[in-house]
């Protein structure tokens, strides 16, 4: 694809921003800007990558890798900012699951310790990571608030804020894991998921880009699960103080 060619497809940009400003939904402005960064935004990542891949230095990836998190950590801090000390908390969650899952795929030898393959599979996983920990606050924030009087009531009949927030906290990881399940559900009959068709586009052969888009899919799950299990585990005391009582102020919609 030439630059031409790119060019061109921004009548896939200029459609909706018609329509919006047909409809009067009043999005033009935000669809051009989101347009001006992912282009400026994409363009200096993929000359970076470019000097990255060509180095191979671990330094470099580690770096990369470092960026991600913390670009990562700060968007997503944004729905729990209620909760004290999240920004931390969700770092270590993104920083375990890269550990985590770059640690089976290089220690069993599932892929080459390249740059290649390290940040472009870290970038899906801290990606999702981060997709998952926006929807399990969301939902675990709306849980507390909702439910804080049964809440309350556990609590003053002797239970522990485990015991208290538990239902809600169980909640809140199964809706944030949901999404991931079903979407694996009807991949492949419904959608072909975006790595497999690019492979398959620079003429990679099908079944080796169907091999290397089931890598992706498990690795996907236990980046759910884990982020929304321990993110919820890390989150759930800041709700409460030294004497068992549940913070109103952390919960409550400001």
């Amino acid at each position: 694809m030439t630059y031409l060619t790119l060019s061109i497809t921004l009548i896939f940009v200029l459609i909706p921003i018609i329509l919006s400003k047909t409809l009067r939904l009043q999005l033009e402005n935000d669809m051009i800007v989101a347009t001006i960064r992912s282009v400026i935004q994409l363009l200096i990542v993929g000359y970076i990558l470019k000097f990255v891949f060509d180095s191979n230095s671990f330094i470099y990836i580690f770096l990369m890798v470092l960026l991600m998190i913390v670009a990562a950590t700060q968007n997503a801090r944004k729905k729990g900012k209620r909760i004290k000390g999240i920004t931390w908390k969700i770092a270590i969650t993104l920083i375990v699951v890269e550990v985590l899952t770059q640690g089976i795929l290089l220690g069993f030898q599932i892929v080459p310790a390249t740059a290649q393959y390290i940040i472009s599979i870290s970038g899906m996983v801290i990606g999702n990571s981060m997709v998952l920990t926006i929807l399990f606050l969301n939902r675990f924030t709306a849980e507390v608030e909702s439910y804080q009087d049964e809440t309350e009531l556990i609590l003053s009949l002797g239970g522990t804020p485990k015991q208290a927030i538990h239902q809600q906290l169980i909640q809140s990881i199964k809706a944030s894991m949901i999404p991931t399940i079903e979407a694996q559900k009807t991949m492949g009959l419904v959608q072909l998921p975006g790595m497999m068709s690019g492979q398959i586009i620079a003429g990679a052969d099908p079944i080796q880009a169907v091999q290397f888009q089931l890598l992706i899919l498990f690795l996907l799950l236990t980046t759910a699960a884990v982020t929304s299990v321990l993110l919820g585990f890390l989150s759930y005391p800041m709700l409460f103080n030294e004497r068992m009582q549940l913070l109103k102020e952390e919960i409550e919609s400001k």
